[in-house]
């Protein structure tokens, strides 16, 4: 498989993340759990779930836009690359180690779900991990 079509691979599993992202709302109750929070707070919530929402958005749409850019080694794009690998890579850590999912996994549309997001983070991880390691020399 051409680097290419991997890191646009990556661009289009960001959207995807995004569209999971949507459902969580629902599945973990947030709406419940924010209830009982000053208003500020739970604006706050929101707020910085449309941010990240917006980052994925982003992160996505410039993988797969500019993949082949990537893909050549320029050195903006390495330095890009090395930054998502370490985001994705830190996500990865927080979904495995840091988050306890178990109480919200009740079905297993959940399971299946939260088990695959773990893997996407861990696509992502290596793929920019290998693009900004590899600088163009695929």
């Amino acid at each position: 498989m051409k680097l290419i079509t991997l890191i646009q691979t990556a661009g289009l599993l960001h959207l995807g993340l995004l569209c999971a992202g949507a459902t969580m709302p629902r599945a973990v109750g947030l709406g419940t759990h924010l209830a009982g929070l000053p208003p500020f707070i739970r604006r706050l919530v929101w707020v910085y779930y449309g941010f990240i929402a917006s980052m994925l958005a982003g992160f996505g749409t410039l993988t797969f836009c500019f993949a082949d850019r990537m893909a050549a080694g320029d050195p903006v794009a390495r330095a890009l690359c090395l930054y998502l690998a370490c985001f994705w890579g830190a996500r990865w850590v927080v979904a495995g180690w840091v988050f306890d999912v178990r109480p919200y996994l009740t079905h297993w549309f959940y399971r299946v779900g939260h088990y695959a997001t773990t893997l996407v983070f861990f696509y992502l991880t290596l793929i920019y991990s290998w693009v900004a390691w590899q600088g163009g020399g695929s």
